[in-house]
């Protein structure tokens, strides 16, 4: 027996059996021990690590590496780890890398679909999918499947002005119409929103806009569905904007919230109210979990013969999935509804509800069911939010701060108020490095507005909304929407006064990606390890904001096309080459040149002179001048002139193809070039810089996936 006893095999680690040495691996066991609990948040994020690394790299040898070069490590730590935690947790990461960049690249492959190859104007016949009212805009956005033999895409959108639009245009109408259809636009330039990428995993062939008439060849559904009559029912309740946010909030429906409005929420930090996500989910569930559970308990019977706790949970759970439905099943809605799903699961089994393994199981199955959601804004932002709420509440030093003690009201409503404003500058710092990536600013007053629109929106206007539309059964709502509508208009003022204040906005239009990548691993880090260690994420996160603030600001900047120019002044402005350029390219130019004022005319700046077929502009940096020449008409300029002009300039930008002997002295940007490199960001200086949309070698499939050839009308 004793024999036997001393024979038997450890079940210790490995290493913390071998005599000497091995200290390094003593301590990295010890800390896995202590951190074991927590091993398993970081399966979601392995597994976007692998579907980042799938974007990132440029071609199909590189993923396949990735892929098989998880596996062989994967391998390696299973045969050579010898049982110890670390080696298993090598093995798992590999694993779940190499998942990732396999999973991306079979679903966007699953997806493909035809792609337009040139812009043309057509007529054509399709089936209607879906009806989009945008009133802010006077648009009605339409996605058509063409019929078979049109010569087009299997799915476009067509944007038609509102009074184009026909009656009866609906759900399943066949339609007949002329349009001007493009491909899917990329970047205009480095940095701005990728549509071309969304467009492809959405299947979306081409877009354009849709000329009067059309015509009605097949009736649609007789009645719309419920989020479109709810859209319509809100909307001529509550007018303007307040409508719009009205009808955001019930079915996701934003098309009625001007760009003022709109661009006031981005800017004061309260955009995330329009995105149905975690705290509507959680509104929902709280009000139907509490009335059922109230209505049960008026029953004696029922109240002592049934678990009514469980019972209303399980009424609550419905009424997430029924309200993730209506609202069209966006990633932050499904993701909310998850959790709340889990959350109510726990609840119902004696566990405790929210925690960080319930945020990390919300992001492993959206990234297993849309790996491509990673790298939308929407995404990241969402989860990044939940979990620094949850990781600061998880702190026992913080719960200890704002638990529930015996105390006046005073008191109570003070430690309330400090844990919302601890809650919205932990959420504003976990969402300004990603705001500022995706969309290059970010509003420095959001914690504070905050304290004041969270529980505005929670607690006075949802419960003032869902009063009105039950009384509207009755027709006795009327007095519910006019205090819904106060209660808009005042979270539109709050949003303004905002974002009117006074360095209310933090611009950073070129932050790298690695800069970004930084951030991001450290914020991980921080949030999801408990011991110590957890304090090493600071480097990374400095390190990354300090490579993000260093970057030099681009001096110019060309769209893919090559039409459009905006060069930074002497003051730091961004002017325009062309002053008719429209809102869509003044926003973009701007917010990508870190600019947040009106863009001015090139032609009026000193040192430029312009006509109208070309503008010569000669800028200070870095010590030594430089001379650009930018075409601003499509007419040809005499050839002799053309290559007189760029042998005198330094940068040479034109729409359409230059001869071959326009020779600047460093780099000339015309069709044939942008073409291959799409816009373009250029630093100047002692050292300067180029940055392209397109990088040498890349073959995502949606670049270059044009094979539909239309017939021109």
């Amino acid at each position: 027996m004793a024999s036997s006893a001393a024979s038997a095999r450890s079940t210790g680690f490995r290493l913390l059996q071998i005599a000497g040495g091995w200290r390094v691996g003593e301590a990295l066991e010890r800390w896995l021990e202590a951190e074991r609990g927590q091993l398993v948040l970081w399966i979601p994020v392995l597994l976007g690590a692998g579907i980042a690394a799938w974007f990132v790299l440029p071609d199909a040898n590189r993923w396949a590496a990735v892929v098989l070069g998880g596996l062989a490590v994967a391998a390696a730590g299973l045969a050579l780890g010898g049982g110890g935690r670390a080696a298993r947790c090598v093995a798992v990461a590999a694993l779940l890398v190499a998942t990732g960049c396999a999973l991306v690249w079979w679903r966007a492959e699953r997806v493909a679909a035809p792609v337009l190859a040139r812009p043309a104007i057509v007529a054509f016949q399709g089936k209607v999918e879906r009806v989009e009212a945008m009133p802010a805009r006077e648009l009605v956005r339409v996605r058509i499947a063409p019929e078979a033999g049109s010569g087009l895409p299997e799915r476009v959108r067509v944007n038609l002005d509102t009074a184009d639009v026909p009656a009866g245009l609906a759900r399943g109408a066949v339609v007949k119409l002329r349009a001007r259809l493009m491909p899917p636009a990329p970047p205009a330039v480095p940095g701005a929103y990728d549509f071309e990428r969304v467009a492809w995993f959405e299947r979306l062939g081409a877009t354009g806009r849709g000329f009067a008439p059309v015509e009605i060849v097949t009736a649609g559904e007789a009645k719309s569905g419920l989020r479109e009559r709810l859209t319509v029912h809100v909307q001529s309740r509550v007018e303007g904007s307040a409508g719009g946010i009205a009808a955001a909030l019930v079915t996701g429906d934003r098309g009625a919230i001007s760009e003022e409005d709109a661009e006031a929420l981005r800017r004061s930090g309260l955009a995330h109210l329009l995105s149905v996500s975690g705290l509507h989910v959680t509104a929902v569930v709280g009000a139907t979990m509490l009335l059922v559970l109230r209505l049960l308990a008026l029953s004696p019977t029922l109240a002592l013969r049934w678990p009514l706790p469980v019972v209303a949970a399980g009424a609550a759970g419905v009424a997430a999935v029924g309200y993730t439905l209506l609202t069209g099943a966006e990633v932050p809605t499904v993701r909310s509804c998850i959790a709340a799903l889990m959350v109510l699961a726990a609840m119902m089994l004696g566990r405790e509800a929210i925690t960080l393994r319930l945020v990390a199981f919300g992001a492993l199955v959206v990234l297993l069911l849309w790996p491509e959601a990673l790298m939308g804004p929407s995404f990241q932002m969402s989860f990044a939010a939940v979990t620094a709420i949850v990781a600061l509440y998880e702190s026992k030093r913080v719960r200890g701060w704002f638990e529930r003690r015996e105390e006046g009201w005073a008191p109570r409503l003070g430690r309330w108020a400090a844990s919302l404003l601890l809650t919205g500058l932990v959420v504003e710092i976990a969402l300004t490095p990603i705001a500022l990536f995706h969309f290059h600013k970010s509003g420095l007053y959001g914690a504070l507005a905050n304290i004041v629109a969270i529980p505005l929106t929670t607690f006075i206007v949802m419960p003032l909304e869902a009063a009105a539309l039950f009384f509207d059964l009755v027709g006795l709502g009327a007095p519910f929407w006019w205090a819904t509508e106060q209660a808009l208009r005042l979270l539109l003022w709050i949003a303004h006064a905002a974002a009117s204040a006074p360095g209310a906005l933090a611009m950073l239009p070129a932050m790298p990606a690695g800069a970004y990548a930084l951030m991001v691993a450290g914020g991980l880090w921080i949030a999801l390890w408990r011991t110590r260690v957890r304090i090493g994420g600071l480097l990374p996160v400095a390190a990354g904001a300090v490579w993000a603030l260093a970057t030099p600001m681009p001096d110019l900047l060309v769209t893919g096309d090559g039409r459009h120019l905006a060069l930074r002044t002497a003051n730091g402005e961004m002017a325009l080459l062309r002053d008719r350029a429209g809102d869509y390219v003044r926003d973009m130019m701007a917010e990508n040149g870190g600019v947040d004022a009106e863009l001015p005319a090139l032609d009026g700046q000193d040192g430029a002179r312009c006509s109208p077929d070309l503008c010569l502009v000669d800028v200070e940096r870095g010590g030594r001048r430089w001379r650009i020449a930018a075409a601003r008409s499509g007419y040809l300029v005499p050839w002799r002139e053309m290559i007189a002009v760029c042998r005198d300039a330094d940068i040479v930008v034109a729409e359409r193809r230059l001869p071959p002997g326009c020779a600047p002295r460093w780099l000339k940007l015309d069709r044939a070039l942008l073409a291959k490199t799409g816009g373009v960001a250029i630093t100047l200086g002692a050292t300067p810089g180029v940055r392209t949309v397109r990088r040498a070698g890349a073959r995502q499939p949606w670049i270059g996936a044009a094979t539909v050839m239309p017939a021109r009308d």
